[in-house]
């Protein structure tokens, strides 16, 4: 679950992580009015959605008064902004986060999540933030320093200050960075979190150390450890496929790729999706059809895909067993293609309970489709397809 820039930060400033004064606006005038609150010279308007990339597309403006917070917070809410991690669709601003300017001399990036390779926690921080950071660390992954953390969330001071030392901090910033870094760290475990990004990190004149920004994700499969985050959860700013999915006991996650994946089971979904790139494609989401979707379901959760442009190719990867019978996605994907103005290519692979079945209700239900009786062979047609452009 992705909490938005303002709960985040909220969550922050209980751990002792310093924040500029800022209000959480649903309308021009609510903006306008929050200015009185903060103490401030000069203000930022930001839009609160969940992907990142705002600052580089209009979502982030200064304003020197309370009325140009008003015009600035006006150009935003009811706009979809598009960003290189919203797709083309792009996200709705429902909301703007007011607040004070802060002087930067210098901006960092700090953040904690896990590493893919060995599971265990580390954090990562660079000299260089920002919201050119992203392009910046693709085009150097050396700018960014890693130190693997205890997993108990043991804070170890004298060794995070050598960490932050040799990521390039200087002396005059190293103990507000510290003071930041620990409480990031406490916030990180304590909420069962699986990203705490802060960038920037901003130093001031003073030495100061301030979060500009900053992003919590939390791990929905330990909710059930933070009811405090009940309402949280209901207010979590998700992309729209994401939230269909959940309504119809799917886990979705969207990706940037353009090959639309419909599979049951979590591991099985990690699987088709790394055989994707190691074929030179690119999947375009993450999905597990959970034991208990039925047919409809799977066929929302399938149309939403099919309502995705940039998904050029399906494919369908389904073992039927223990989980969800092959014949029930099948009749879900044909009710939803049977629906769906778009309609590309199509490939499946399916095996195990009710296979042959499953084929039986495509062909009869008049679909086109390529079947394989692989993972291997299916996955390469779908990225050929894809590269091609050509069924």
């Amino acid at each position: 679950m992705n909490l938005s820039e303002h709960l985040s930060k909220e969550i922050l400033a209980q751990y002792g992580v310093a924040i500029p004064t800022g209000r959480l606006a649903t309308s021009p005038q609510e903006a306008e009015a929050s200015c009185k609150e903060i103490d401030s010279a000069k203000y930022v308007v930001k839009a609160q959605i969940g992907a990142g990339g705002r600052g580089l597309v209009g979502g982030i403006k200064f304003a020197a008064t309370p009325s140009a917070v008003r015009a600035e917070a006006g150009k935003l809410i009811g706009k979809r902004l598009v960003t290189d991690q919203t797709g083309e669709a792009g996200e709705m601003v429902n909301s703007v986060y007011v607040e004070e300017a802060i002087d930067i001399v210098h901006s960092y990036y700090l953040s904690l999540a896990f590493d893919q390779h060995d599971g265990q926690p580390v954090l990562l921080c660079s000299a260089k933030g920002g919201v050119e950071f992203e392009q910046a660390a693709r085009m150097d992954p050396d700018i960014v320093s890693h130190l693997t953390l205890p997993s108990d969330g043991e804070f170890d001071e004298a060794a995070i200050g050598a960490f932050l030392e040799k990521a390039g901090i200087p002396d005059k910033a190293r103990d507000g960075v510290l003071k930041i870094a620990k409480g990031a760290a406490k916030a990180f475990f304590d909420n069962d979190a699986t990203l705490v990004e802060i960038n920037p990190l901003a130093v001031r004149k003073d030495g100061s150390a301030v979060a500009v920004d900053a992003k919590i994700s939390l791990d929905g499969n330990a909710l059930f450890r933070h009811p405090e985050f009940d309402d949280a959860n209901s207010e979590a700013q998700r992309e729209e496929q994401e939230r269909i999915a959940s309504e119809n006991d799917i886990n979705f996650v969207k990706l940037g790729g353009n090959i639309g994946v419909v599979v049951n089971g979590a591991g099985l979904g990690l699987a088709t999706n790394d055989m994707i790139v190691d074929a030179g494609g690119r999947p375009a989401n993450f999905m597990d059809i959970r034991t208990t979707t039925t047919s409809l379901q799977i066929a929302r959760g399938i149309a939403m895909l099919l309502q995705d442009t940039s998904v050029t190719v399906m494919l369908i990867n389904v073992h039927g067993g223990g989980m969800t019978a092959c014949d029930t996605v099948a009749e879900g994907f044909a009710i939803a293609y049977s629906r769906s103005s778009r309609k590309p290519p199509v490939v499946v692979r399916l095996a195990g309970t009710n296979a042959e079945w499953a084929v039986s209700v495509l062909r009869n239900r008049r679909l086109e489709f390529d079947s394989f009786d692989t993972m291997g062979e299916a996955v390469e047609r779908a990225v050929e397809i894809a590269r091609t452009g050509r069924a």
